[in-house]
């Protein structure tokens, strides 16, 4: 694919500038390319730019030359000046762009895939921006940081654990009940037998009661005349 079909990269860069971050694939090995010194023995470096960046861009420039701008690298600025001769490729944030084959260094050329210009123009994986090479002693302190934020999740969880400890109500051990004494005969109680109320003496048994009490009399002897019927 010849170069001279292919549109101007200033205005690629310019249109997806409109509608959101534009990320910019250079080779900073070049003379003409500024970027920060731990960059320039790498064949790739992928910076984001754009209008409405977290940290804002304020001399964001593009122009015939190139893309110029201050970006921050590890809360550091930095002054960059990227020669459109450096750029190889320009990604929107939607993942649509456009790659110029004979500006890609040949050690990232099988990372994109290049289609004809009725297709669109993709890299193979997805792309993101290089952040820069933090310091030794940038390092060292976010080892520490790290080591400091696990000591501190231990020590809580360690608290955690003991006041929910301390907060379950504590088991009380119930003693034994006495087994009963065995009764003797002489502590078991009697069973109170149920009173009888002595019936009221009626007439009948009253005379047969003072009858018993006179003595015994003789039977009366009927007269000869009268006989038993039966």
């Amino acid at each position: 694919m010849s170069m001279t079909r292919l549109p101007p990269k200033k205005d690629v860069a310019l249109a997806l500038l409109e509608q959101a971050t534009v990320l910019v694939h250079l080779d900073p090995r070049g003379e003409q390319v500024q970027v920060p010194a731990w960059f320039k023995r790498q064949p790739q470096l992928v910076l984001q730019i754009g209008l409405n960046m977290p940290k804002p861009i304020h001399d964001l420039n593009v122009d015939d030359d190139g893309i110029s701008c201050t970006l921050s690298f590890s809360n550091t600025p930095h002054y960059c000046h990227l020669p459109w001769a450096s750029v190889y490729a320009l990604i929107g944030a939607s993942g649509r762009g456009m790659v110029w084959p004979d500006d890609v260094p040949k050690e990232v050329a099988g990372q994109y895939v290049v289609t004809t210009p009725k297709e669109e123009t993709k890299p193979r994986a997805a792309l993101r921006a290089v952040e820069a090479e933090p310091s030794p002693d940038e390092q060292a302190a976010k080892a520490d940081a790290k080591k400091k934020k696990r000591a501190r999740k231990a020590k809580e969880a360690k608290e955690t654990e003991k006041a929910t400890r301390a907060a379950r109500p504590a088991k009380k051990k119930l003693a034994p009940a006495p087994a009963p004494e065995p009764e003797t005969a002489a502590e078991k109680p009697r069973a109170a037998k149920p009173a009888v109320a002595a019936a009221p003496a009626t007439p009948a048994r009253r005379a047969s009661a003072g009858s018993s009490g006179a003595g015994t009399k003789k039977k009366r002897e009927l007269p000869p005349y009268l006989r038993v019927v039966k």
